[in-house]
């Protein structure tokens, strides 16, 4: 399966938010997606099955438990893959970024000459 197949499905990506704080067990992981997704532990348990076969998941055996934790390895390829892309939404990003500091210091201002309305600023008032 290709990164993007793994990582297409919400029950998938919401293990692995899950597994990014740390290592979980099996029915720990089990018990928040079953409520929130209402599937059963079997469906789960596959879904686990095929981070783990995929590599995006690492399983170790504590007794009776199965831990399971995130590797990071098939999460750098995707990084990598975006990366071109990335740098499409940095530049708005910033953009915005500049954006909110600016209407942030415009209000501020405002307060302190007491303007009631900083969105006028720059036009004619009577």
């Amino acid at each position: 399966m290709h990164a993007f197949d793994i990582l297409g499905d919400p029950v998938r990506r919401r293990i692995l938010e899950l597994l990014a704080g740390g290592e979980r067990a099996a029915g720990e992981v089990g018990a928040v997606v079953q409520a929130e997704f209402g599937i059963s532990q079997p469906a789960v348990s596959q879904h686990l099955r095929v981070l783990r076969d995929n590599g995006f998941a690492t399983v170790r055996a504590q007794g009776t438990r199965r831990l399971y934790a995130v590797d990071a390895e098939p999460l750098r390829e995707v990084d990598v893959w975006l990366d071109p892309y990335r740098r499409l939404w940095t530049r708005r990003l910033d953009a915005l970024a500049t954006e909110l500091a600016r209407d942030k210091r415009e209000r501020r201002a405002a307060e302190l000459t007491g303007d009631t309305n900083p969105t006028t600023k720059g036009t004619d008032r009577q």
